[in-house]
């Protein structure tokens, strides 16, 4: 007989599931009584992930893009369709580099470093396309400079994506963001774009989506000092940095 869908099936207790039977060298039961108490919301917070992400893949169509735009790629033209090349799924991530800055976004350059090694797993599964306002020669000579190998760069300063899709002024600057497309019959329609801007972060925090992409953050959360409020992510460290960028 076929086995029952997982996602029918009961679940247990996140606090029944949260009785670890680990325990680590020279922990206390003060240690473990806390620590069985956290897992508990980390396997509340897991399955509160996992709803949402439900909840984002049964989203209704989104609108059909006003136009097939024209980027400018490392090999030449190409319209915003043609990215998708073999898939129906297409991931584009506004990077914050365009004709105005002097040097990319520290924090984009950090989060596109962590992908170009993941991209080859990505792209897999679906397109992927870096887009930022300035010159694409100028994209892919950072590119070379950071060495990264399988991030597809585009530039968008011929035309109004920045500005349809990340809520972006050319003349006050860029934002970074996630927008998710989807082509069917041809058409290419909007699935989801990343909203989650300064106008709702809350008190203290930096503007960031839920979950955070980037893998940074999710390592420095592990830890007992977070992700601190004293420091940024830098271009450069060590003797190579002597400007704070």
């Amino acid at each position: 007989m076929p086995s029952a869908d997982p996602s029918t099936q009961p679940l247990k207790s996140a606090e029944e599931l949260a009785q670890s039977r680990r325990r680590f060298p020279g922990e206390s039961p003060q240690y473990r009584a806390a620590r069985n108490a956290l897992l508990k919301e980390e396997i509340e917070l897991r399955r509160h992930i996992e709803r949402v992400a439900a909840q984002r893949r049964a989203l209704p169509p989104g609108g059909e893009i006003p136009e097939d735009y024209r980027f400018e790629s490392e090999s030449g033209p190409a319209t915003l369709s043609q990215m998708f090349g073999e898939h129906d799924t297409l991931v584009t991530y506004n990077w914050m580099f365009g004709p105005k800055r002097q040097r990319s976004c520290p924090m984009c350059t950090s989060f596109l470093s962590a992908l170009d090694g993941e991209m080859a797993d990505i792209l897999q599964r679906v397109a992927f396309a870096v887009i930022a306002r300035s010159p694409v020669e100028r994209l892919t000579a950072f590119k070379r400079e950071r060495g990264w190998r399988h991030l597809r760069l585009y530039s968008s300063g011929g035309n109004t994506f920045n500005r349809d899709y990340a809520d972006e002024d050319p003349d006050s600057g860029d934002n970074a963001g996630f927008n998710v497309f989807v082509r069917s019959n041809g058409i290419v329609r909007h699935f989801w774009g990343d909203e989650m801007g300064p106008e709702t972060a809350d008190p203290g925090q930096d503007p960031r989506g839920a979950p955070d992409a980037m893998p940074l953050w999710t390592v420095l959360d592990m830890t007992p000092g977070g992700r601190g409020t004293d420091w940024y992510p830098k271009l450069e460290y060590g003797a190579q940095s002597k400007t704070g960028t």
